[in-house]
């Protein structure tokens, strides 16, 4: 995909073509002609208007459905012009219609393209949470993320083995399978040679502990977001809890952590062991307090990153993209 003027992604036939490429709709052995026709244009031309009778035509049911999913999700991308709007436009719309595979695909191609030519291991690997699930783990103090579909192909190394040594009691706790691969901590001084050379494995953990390099990372990986998405430059910074009198707004990075802010917003009773699923607090500032509500404008609003009770953390980045306490377009 190509960057417009605006720095935003276009939807090229490439791009659109690699959907009718996909196992869910490219051809197999029991596939009728007409689905290997239709197919076989839509390569050609993934563009080309895909009637009601084209699909009735199939011999499938199976493969009629898959081919209605994908052409709704084509349509939306070809309308928009560019992923950023496309993405948008979904949530913003109401209830979302489109696999979770489409919506984390479009997160992963958004978040690789902020962060850009910037070559910080961290910010990459912190830019992860946008469309991979974590496995979270507390470990003597520190807050550890192993990528979640990694960590169930892992096991710990025994005794034997040379030790646990810090992945390994995360994997322990989070009761994988035997180990498969091996996960490594990001540390500063070989987060690069580490990272780089196969990240795409996700198999290095990012420690997200209060004043470490991960926890940084994420909150300007955060602010590229919000400001690709919404052209608003925000800082965003870790805060250990809230002590403000005037809190007025919030957003949760993930359902629990929207649930849990709601009810510390007003105020309710609420247990230490559902307090311990708290992963990260933020403060998000405007630069350019005209973009707010006029009636909240100048206020911090406040972030928090949860994990669920089994360990889980499903981040939410389109929370952050359309519940921000925008002023309205003129």
């Amino acid at each position: 995909m190509q960057p417009d003027d605006n720095g935003c992604l276009t939807i090229t036939d490439n791009f659109l073509r690699a959907y009718w490429q996909r196992p869910e709709v490219a051809p197999v052995e029991e596939s009728c002609r007409a689905e290997l026709a239709l197919h076989a244009e839509l390569i050609d031309n993934p563009r080309r208007a895909v009637s009601g009778k084209d699909l009735t035509a199939f011999s499938d049911p199976d493969a009629v459905e898959n081919y209605r999913v994908v052409l709704d999700f084509r349509d939306r991308l070809v309308a928009a012009g560019t992923l950023e709007s496309a993405y948008l436009d979904l949530f913003r719309e109401g209830p979302v219609a489109i696999p979770p595979l489409f919506i984390d695909q479009m997160a992963q191609i958004l978040a690789r393209h902020i962060v850009g030519a910037n070559r910080d291991p961290f910010r990459a690997r912190a830019a992860e949470l946008m469309f991979r699930e974590q496995q979270a783990t507390l470990l003597d103090g520190a807050i550890l993320l192993g990528d979640k579909e990694t960590v169930d192909m892992l096991g710990a190394r025994n005794e034997k083995d040379g030790g646990f040594g810090t992945m390994g009691k995360l994997l322990v706790e989070g009761g994988v399978k035997p180990r498969q691969v091996e996960l490594d901590v990001l540390m500063e001084d070989t987060a690069a040679e580490r990272y780089w050379p196969e990240n795409e494995k996700f198999d290095t953990v990012l420690d997200l502990t209060f004043g470490r390099p991960g926890l940084d990372a994420l909150c300007r990986v955060l602010e590229l977001w919000v400001h690709h998405l919404l052209q608003a430059e925000v800082s965003i910074q870790p805060v250990e809890q809230i002590n403000d009198e005037r809190w007025v707004w919030h957003v949760g990075l993930d359902v629990e952590a929207t649930a849990l802010l709601n009810d510390l917003y007003e105020a309710k009773d609420i247990d230490e062991a559902r307090l311990e699923s708290l992963l990260s607090l933020f403060r998000l500032e405007f630069r350019d307090q005209s973009l707010m509500k006029a009636s909240i404008a100048g206020r911090p609003v406040y972030l928090a990153l949860c994990k669920s009770d089994d360990g889980r953390v499903r981040m939410k980045p389109q929370n952050l993209a359309i519940n921000l306490p925008l002023a309205p377009k003129s």
